[in-house]
């Protein structure tokens, strides 16, 4: 090992941290809702959205970005992000879980600026506001702020990160002066957003949520996937993905314009979940067989069975939402519960594939 890189093998005990935070942060949800769960998920349950996107997403993300760098230090942000998910499994002092994610994402910060000074463009730009959501975020938690601000602010980070990763994209497009210019305008009203969500939460959280229904409709009009979706195979399935993600960014974003993303709104969970889980989960069910083997350097073949888990995703988290917003608790927790095993089914098949992938691999020509 050089100081300029960390060997694929040595990545993998970050990726365990991630998986650790995933899975401690899903049963947390299901104990939240009722669901029977083991003892130490129900102790957990208070801090399920950390867990789900300061610690999991937070590890994953900065992990693809330390890859893609090709130097050593921007990988002590998932490390940090790794070890504040297992600080709160282990029940650690609560300023630590705050104090290591603000860690983790004040280096993903630094390493998002690195970026952008070397490449200014809209896209590096879009990354760099969604790590400097991500860090304002974890610095509310641990100065004791508002925690739905927080959880708004660590939405953005993700959302602007999908969008400025989907952005770049569009650069093999011909050029569309309008597209640019409405997408900097969804920008500007992001950050004034993110913002209002300290000094006026009401007012922020709103505007939030007409900013991400605006990106909604710009990706589906302006992403590649509306061209890739035609072609079959990989680029098919991860198109199908997108198009699906956006809908429900949408409709997340439509029921926050609603007040859905305030505590306390009947709508909460249906909003917040039609983002986190529809929208971010959709592109992560996309790109895995893509980012995987970049971070790994192992082989994923693509299969048509990847749309399985894509679609028992959807169809549970409908069911889920028809809980939230009426149809009652029993199901909210079956669509809970079959959420999980959704993911846990998206897992498997990831791993399936790898083994079909080292078996190619190794298999005489």
């Amino acid at each position: 090992m050089t100081l300029r890189e960390l060997p694929p093998l040595w990545r993998l005990p970050l990726l365990l941290l991630a998986m650790a935070s995933l899975l401690g942060g899903v049963l947390g949800g299901l104990a939240r809702l009722g669901v029977a769960v083991p003892e130490i998920a129900q102790l957990r349950a208070g801090s399920h959205g950390a867990l789900m996107i300061a610690a999991f997403f937070g590890t994953v993300i900065s992990l693809e970005r330390a890859v893609a760098l090709h130097r050593f230090w921007p990988y002590l942000a998932p490390l940090a992000a790794g070890l504040g998910g297992l600080s709160i499994l282990a029940g650690g002092p609560w300023w630590l879980p705050p104090a290591l994610f603000s860690l983790a994402s004040t280096l993903f910060f630094v390493a998002s600026v690195g970026v952008y000074r070397q490449l200014p463009a809209l896209f590096t730009l879009t990354l760099l506001l969604g790590a400097g959501a991500w860090l304002a975020g974890n610095l509310l938690w641990l100065a004791g702020g508002n925690l739905s601000a927080a959880t708004l602010l660590w939405m953005s980070f993700l959302v602007l990160t999908i969008a400025g990763e989907r952005l770049e994209l569009t650069r093999f497009l011909p050029p569309r002066p309008l597209a640019e210019k409405l997408f900097r305008a969804l920008l500007l009203v992001a950050v004034a957003a993110a913002v209002l969500l300290v000094l006026a939460p009401p007012v922020g959280s709103r505007l939030l949520a007409a900013a991400f229904l605006a990106l909604a409709v710009w990706l589906l009009r302006y992403d590649i996937a509306r061209c890739t979706v035609r072609q079959q195979g990989l680029t098919r399935f991860v198109a199908v993905c997108l198009l699906a993600g956006y809908a429900w960014l949408a409709s997340g974003a439509a029921l926050g314009l609603l007040g859905a993303f305030e505590p306390g709104h009947a709508g909460r969970d249906a909003a917040l979940h039609a983002i986190f889980l529809g929208f971010v989960f959709s592109m992560v069910i996309g790109h895995a067989p893509i980012i995987f083997p970049a971070v790994m350097r192992v082989r994923i073949p693509y299969h048509p069975f990847f749309y399985l888990p894509l679609a028992a995703l959807h169809l549970t988290l409908a069911v889920r939402l028809a809980g939230s917003l009426g149809a009652g608790l029993n199901w909210q927790q079956t669509g809970a519960t079959l959420n999980a095993l959704s993911l846990a089914l998206f897992v498997l098949t990831i791993l399936v594939s790898v083994g079909r992938g080292a078996i190619a691999r190794n298999s005489p020509a």
